[in-house]
Order: structure tokens, then sequence, then C-alpha cells
């Protein structure tokens, strides 16, 4: 079993790691760039300043605090009541095993049910297979393509472009809550 916390500094050691994997940072849209530790010391600092609009949390197995992956609501809009989903499960063999299909379902529950935003949009390259059928599988739906939006190893690809609404996530979810935990704060 799996559950969310938030993230902590003691997590960004091993977000480094994955963030200087060449082939994980291949599936994502964000271009590869070696990225030192003190650049996401600045990045957590940035995100623990403006915690009202971005939401990070760590993916962890029941029993264990060692980070699994990452999974994000950014540019929160309490007006608009939408935000941006992001996730990334950082080492190959975590991969394959439920664990994405686990945060994407507990962090839309608590995107819908405990924030009241109405509205999750994300973006995916358009080879990376195994994220688009995660996403289709938990009730996006596909909007659009942005062609040739983002370069890759060298070459030009399409972004695609998938939401899903309040509505939409209660009919396919079943009501069923996914387990989140906040640190205590002191």
């Amino acid at each position: 079993m799996y559950k969310l916390r938030e993230l902590e500094r003691k997590d960004l050691e091993q977000i480094n790691k994955w963030r200087n994997d060449p082939e994980l940072i291949e599936l994502l849209g964000a271009p590869y760039r070696f990225i030192n530790l003190e650049v996401d010391t600045k990045w957590y600092e940035n995100y623990m300043g403006n915690r009202n609009s971005a939401i990070r949390c760590a993916i962890i197995q029941e029993g264990s605090d060692d980070i699994l992956g990452l999974v994000s609501l950014v540019s929160i809009n309490y007006m608009n009541q939408s935000a941006e989903f992001h996730i990334m499960i950082g080492d190959k063999e975590n991969q394959g095993k439920g664990i994405g299909t686990f945060a994407v379902n507990a962090m839309l529950d608590h995107a819908f049910n405990n924030m009241n935003l109405r509205r999750i949009e994300l973006s995916v390259l358009d080879s990376n297979e195994r994220a688009k059928a995660l996403y289709k599988k938990c009730g996006f739906v596909y909007e659009g393509t942005k062609r040739e939006a983002k370069y890759k190893k060298g070459k030009f690809e399409d972004l695609l472009y998938y939401s899903i609404l309040r509505d939409e996530y209660r009919k396919i979810s079943g009501g069923g809550e996914a387990k989140i935990t906040y640190p205590v704060i002191r």
C-alpha cells in the first residue's frame, strides 16, 4: 500500500538524482539539464514559499519513508478552480507497479474532494505511451495536440493535452479516498 506525504527537504537528494537521469527526463516535457543539489534546494525553498499555488507530495510505501516518486498540482487557480498535474516515478524498478495509478487517483481525490477544484489538466509527450495509458485509465480526456512543441533528443515532438473534471472523476472513482499525510507544523 502506498501513501502521499508533503515533500520534505530530506527528499531532495533523491529527486536531484532523478532529475539528472537522462532516460527518465526523456519521458517528461522538461529538457534535460545538469541540475546540482543547490538548484533543487532553491526549487524546494521556492515551493515552500508559494504553497498556496502548488502542492508537491512524495509517494512512499506505508511503513517506509523512502520516496518512490513525486506527484504535484501546480499553477493552482482558485478562481477558475483548476490546476496542472505532474508526476514522476523515479527509479525504473518502481515503474509499472501501480504506484502511478495510486498517485494519480490520490491527488485527484485531494484536488476534487479537499481543495474544491473542478478541473485538473496535464500535458504529455506523444511518445510516452505508458503515461498516456495511465492518464486514460484514470479518466483523463484527450483535449488536443500542440504540434512539435518540445525538442527532445535532436527532434521536435508533439505535446498532448488531457484534462479531467470533478464530475467525471466522481463518476469513475467509486467514492474511495486515498490516504494523504501532511507534516505536523510546530
